[in-house]
């Protein structure tokens, strides 16, 4: 009997969460790098401000890390195209926190 996590609708589930968690974070100007150096918590908080339920697995993480770069790569050779807009940036500090400069 073969398990539901490895079957083709699990895949495709989570491809398509990948890619509702990849839109909202392009949005908000967060790279994959950024994303992937989050704390699990703050990356649970994010897939629910989505409107996604929080992925179980690194796999799904990864693959919207992925995403993320895959889209900057396209943008940068497309900067005029609507989808290469970043329209919520203001948001990021919501999530990504800047270094502190030491006085």
């Amino acid at each position: 009997m073969a398990d539901y996590a490895h079957s083709p609708a699990a895949e495709a589930g989570r491809a398509a969460k990948a890619r509702q968690l990849a839109g909202y974070l392009w949005d908000r100007d967060i790279s994959g790098s950024e994303l992937l150096g989050m704390p699990a918590a703050a990356r649970r908080k994010l897939a629910r401000a989505a409107g996604a339920n929080p992925p179980s697995s690194e796999e799904t993480w990864h693959s919207v890390a992925q995403l993320l770069d895959e889209k900057a790569r396209w943008a940068a050779r497309r900067p005029g195209h609507p989808a290469a807009a970043r329209h919520h940036t203001d948001e990021k500090l919501l999530w990504v926190k800047p270094p502190v400069t030491p006085w």
